[in-house]
């Protein structure tokens, strides 16, 4: 009987790793989807990556909607959300399009 026991925890312990698996797999997916760098969306500090002079990589813009740091959008969004797909000057607001 104990050799059963082993069995049924061993097939649970697969079912759960092949369960979580597809999900880590499907999370993996949606993030692959089409996207693009949108410049002048990021707060402060949350940018994906490259913020210009003086800052490294990612988490390191020192303003909100810096015109030179950007973040992962979906593909055709950024500039509906008022950012832009070149670095810009500034740091003003986004300002979404209507439409």
């Amino acid at each position: 009987m104990k050799s059963n026991q082993k069995f049924a925890a061993a097939a649970a312990s697969l079912a759960a790793a092949a369960l979580l698996a597809s999900v880590s797999v499907t999370g993996a997916q949606a993030q692959s989807g089409a996207k693009e760098k949108c410049f002048g969306v990021a707060l402060k500090g949350k940018n994906d990556c490259a913020a210009g002079p003086g800052t490294s990589c990612a988490g390191t813009s020192t303003a909100n909607y810096q015109g030179n740091a950007w973040k992962y959008v979906a593909k055709g969004s950024c500039e509906k959300m008022g950012g832009s797909l070149a670095a810009k000057t500034g740091n003003a607001a986004p300002v979404p399009k209507k439409g």
